[in-house]
């Protein structure tokens, strides 16, 4: 029997079905790092996204990219444009600590979710106000500090002398180190700065020998972090050289040369993939996703980034399914009920950990999530505690 030949009140119901069923595209705003001090990071996390289906939970996703020029004030604009001109349903990004806070009051505002891709906990906690709208991929600070002092409190380090950006990220990191350095009976003995842009930290370095630490912690990411790192070679020190898990990145090791041989690092699965414990319940996704992005780009381009970046699309993909239940793609009742969705992920495995999220937990990975890794001829290998 054809369509037509249905009764009216039949075929109404079968319309009203129909329409019900076809929802509007899924669009995404992504805002990257993909030059500036932050490019390294951000073209990594730019090439994994090119990885993605072209739909999300079944439905067509447009993906809007913009470069940020690792600039806090363009992000921002990015993000303006995202919301107020392209209607996105939720954004990817920033990949900077101080584009993703500076972004909050334009998410909160919009009730857009933001999926950041950053290394700091700062724009997700405390969990209330506007940052309810914001949700982050990496590890946190916090948890990458746990696992480091751990191994350092294992391996004899007994003082420390941290040198970090001069921004949210550096200040995050020695908050985080401090605490459970302490907890570790691990003493910081002196304490420097330097900015992403520096040419010149040799007036830090010296201080920091002066306090004769037992080891070194450079809290920097990307290849800015070289800079300290090589100067401390370069001036004598015979300690290990600790950096963060923003460093896991092949343009480190090659700017860093031997200058990085011998660093270790708090890092996510993916960057130690092929080292990683068989029985790690991460591995099989992280090692999947190593194989299929160095097919693409070539042997050791992944990096951690590129990691959170491809662990985007799964969470985006669990929390669409459900939001599509609630509401139409392109409202504020589907931006509002997506939010929501994304507190629920369980036991979500990516290649960068397994995830559980809650209304107080929007980065939701556990020490599942936390190994450490060391650079061994030039490239990134796990390490046991």
């Amino acid at each position: 029997m054809a369509l037509s030949d249905l009764p009216r009140r039949a075929l109404a119901a079968a319309t009203l079905t129909l329409a019900a069923s076809a929802h509007a595209d899924i669009k995404i705003g992504i805002d990257l790092s993909t030059t500036g001090p932050a490019a390294t990071i951000g073209i990594t996390s730019k090439n994994a996204m090119l990885m993605w289906p072209n739909t999300i939970a079944g439905q067509k996703a447009q993906y809007i990219v913009l470069d940020d020029g690792s600039d806090p004030g363009t992000a921002v604009r990015n993000i303006r444009r995202f919301v107020a001109e392209d209607h996105v349903d939720a954004i990817v990004g920033p990949n900077i600590t101080p584009a993703a806070l500076a972004a909050l009051d334009v998410v909160a505002e919009s009730k857009t979710p933001m999926i950041t891709l950053i290394g700091s906990a700062a724009a997700v906690e405390p969990q209330e106000g506007k940052r309810v709208w914001a949700f982050k991929m990496a590890q946190t600070d916090g948890a990458m500090a746990d696992v480091m002092t751990r191994y350092m409190a294992n391996h004899g380090v007994k003082t420390v002398g941290f040198i970090g950006f001069a921004d949210s990220y550096g200040e995050s990191w020695l908050g985080e180190f401090s605490k459970f350095a302490q907890l570790r009976h691990i003493k910081i003995v002196a304490t420097e700065r330097f900015n992403r842009t520096d040419a010149s930290v040799t007036g830090q370095v010296l201080r920091l020998m002066a306090a004769k630490p037992d080891a070194m912690l450079v809290a920097g990411a990307g290849t800015p972090a070289v800079l300290p790192q090589r100067t401390l070679v370069e001036r004598g020190f015979k300690g290990p050289i600790y950096q963060t898990h923003g460093i896991a990145t092949p343009e480190f090791v090659k700017l860093g040369g031997k200058d990085v041989e011998g660093t270790l690092f708090p890092t996510q699965p993916v960057v130690v993939a092929r080292t990683l414990p068989a029985d790690h319940p991460a591995k099989k996704a992280a090692l999947k996703f190593v194989e299929d992005y160095e097919k693409r780009y070539g042997p050791g381009t992944v990096t951690q980034f590129a990691g959170d970046a491809a662990g985007a699309y799964p969470r985006l993909d669990d929390a669409v399914t459900r939001a599509l239940r609630r509401a139409q793609p392109g409202t504020e009742a589907f931006r509002v009920a997506l939010r929501e969705e994304l507190e629920k992920a369980h036991e979500l495995v990516g290649p960068n950990g397994v995830v559980n999220t809650s209304q107080k937990d929007h980065v939701g990975l556990d020490q599942r999530a936390s190994v450490m890794g060391e650079i061994k001829n030039g490239a990134f290998v796990y390490v046991s505690q």
